[in-house]
């Protein structure tokens, strides 16, 4: 299992998700393949703009990847094909959640930037899915060019519609996000123009967030906390920030290849590695139960002092390691360094 995880090209996680918990990743598209490139994106800018469907790859390699994880009994609680760009743009993404509906009876969900939802093949694929997760940032076609700048062949009304009507055909659960980016969609009339389009959009949940990592554009701001509850308030939504985030996974033995694995996928910040660090040494020690008696206590105690020493320099070891490994790309948001891979 452990050379499985370190050679998976479509499996990852599972990791955090403040919305759908511990989730099980399957991405189907290549690095960066997108018909946005957002402004906000962890991932940094598009490398591969395209707005034509393909299939990258065999949906039997994905299903053969997704076999061999399950063997291994590893808790999640949602298969998410998200992607590391837009999974819409996988043509055999219907057969693909069928056959994973097939494996496994943990809800599927499908992260979707929704530029696609007028093509009626795309809103059928998604009808397969459980929980449908799309964006909708902008209120206008000059406000979507400026947060999203989609592919030019697309049509902001095009996409408005077909979210529409899919929300009218879809028996599953429609879970809308707004990314809020300061100055672009934050003033009052902005999120009164995006309350009338969520309004028009069949939903069970509406999620208000902004930027909490380093995004493709130095100038993408975060909106400030005010904002977001305001914009929480008015458009009857909650608020990513308000909801808890578990930790991240992996069953690499390697600490620091544990951590690259993730961030193939998912940029960590150092509280993030930290935290990850601690929750994979907290679990070895709670399995090994110290024996009653003074001086088993008094050892044990000067163990802990020991192991605290050891976690302090292997944590130190881990982020020099990333700070000049040529494969990561740190960068400071917020005062806080976020590492991805390249």
């Amino acid at each position: 299992m452990k050379s499985f995880m370190e050679n998976a090209q479509y499996i990852f996680g599972p990791i955090p998700s403040r919305r759908l918990g511990r989730s099980l990743g399957v991405s189907p598209v290549p690095e960066k393949t997108c018909n946005y490139t957002c402004v906000y994106c962890q991932l940094g800018r598009t490398a591969h703009m395209i707005n034509e469907r393909r299939l990258f790859y065999p949906v039997d390699a994905i299903i053969g990847e997704l076999k061999n994880f399950l063997q291994s009994g590893i808790p999640f609680d949602v298969i998410t094909v998200v992607g590391e760009g837009e999974p819409t743009l996988y043509s055999g993404l219907g057969e693909l959640i069928r056959q994973i509906k097939l494996l496994s009876a943990a809800p599927v969900a499908v992260i979707t930037n929704g530029a696609l939802m007028h093509d009626k093949t795309v809103r059928e694929d998604l009808s397969f899915a459980d929980i449908v997760l799309p964006s909708l940032d902008a209120f206008n076609e000059e406000s979507w060019k400026k947060i999203n700048r989609p592919y030019p062949r697309l049509d902001f009304k095009a996409a408005v519609e077909g979210l529409v009507q899919f929300g009218a055909e879809y028996t599953g659960e429609i879970w809308l996000e707004i990314m809020l980016v300061e100055g672009i969609n934050t003033s009052d009339a902005a999120l009164d123009a995006l309350k009338k389009l969520c309004d028009s959009v069949r939903h069970e949940r509406l999620y208000i967030n902004t930027a909490v990592r380093p995004p493709a554009e130095n100038w993408a701001k975060p909106a400030s906390a005010e904002t977001v509850q305001r914009a929480a308030a008015l458009l009857n939504g909650i608020s990513i920030d308000k909801l808890s985030e578990g930790s991240f996974y992996s069953n690499i033995e390697d600490m620091y290849e544990a951590v690259i694995s993730i961030i193939r996928r998912h940029p960590m910040n150092r509280f993030e590695i930290q935290s990850f660090y601690e929750s994979r040494h907290k679990s070895d020690r709670s399995s090994a139960v110290p024996k009653s008696g003074t001086d088993t206590i008094k050892n044990t105690a000067k163990s802990e002092v020991s192991e605290n020493k050891a976690a302090i320099n292997c944590i130190d070891d881990i982020f020099s390691r990333l700070d000049t490994d040529k494969r990561v790309v740190p960068s400071v948001y917020k005062g806080i360094v976020t590492y991805r891979l390249k």
